[in-house]
């Protein structure tokens, strides 16, 4: 059970989870942060920093955003021709600058 990053974040992008998160497994997209459900270690430091409360446990999470957090890393993004994948670690690869569709439609 991995956490889910819902609506709240969507243009706020505080960054307090990517701060406490011990695995660095939140990506920044463009205009919202995305958690990878297989790198997560379900440990909820990213819950009780965010203070969007933008952050619920995957089972909890708004269904829309819950399949849409997982699409960000299976599925090929806007511009980009291979998904994401589990690269290891939000760190390395900085901001990816693309949003899901669900979040570029906001």
């Amino acid at each position: 059970m991995a956490y889910v990053i819902g609506s709240a974040c969507v243009d706020i992008m505080d960054r307090s989870c990517v701060e406490e998160c011990p695995v660095d497994c939140i990506y920044e997209g463009e205009r919202k942060l995305y958690i990878n459900p297989t790198e997560c270690i379900d440990c909820g430091a990213c819950e009780t920093a965010c203070p969007e409360q933008a952050i619920t446990v995957d089972r909890l999470a708004d269904p829309d955003f819950r399949t849409d957090n997982r699409r960000f890393f299976e599925e090929p993004l806007p511009g980009r021709t291979t998904p994401l994948g589990t690269p290891g670690g939000a760190g390395g690869l900085g901001p990816i600058g693309v949003d899901t569709p669900l979040v570029g439609a906001r």
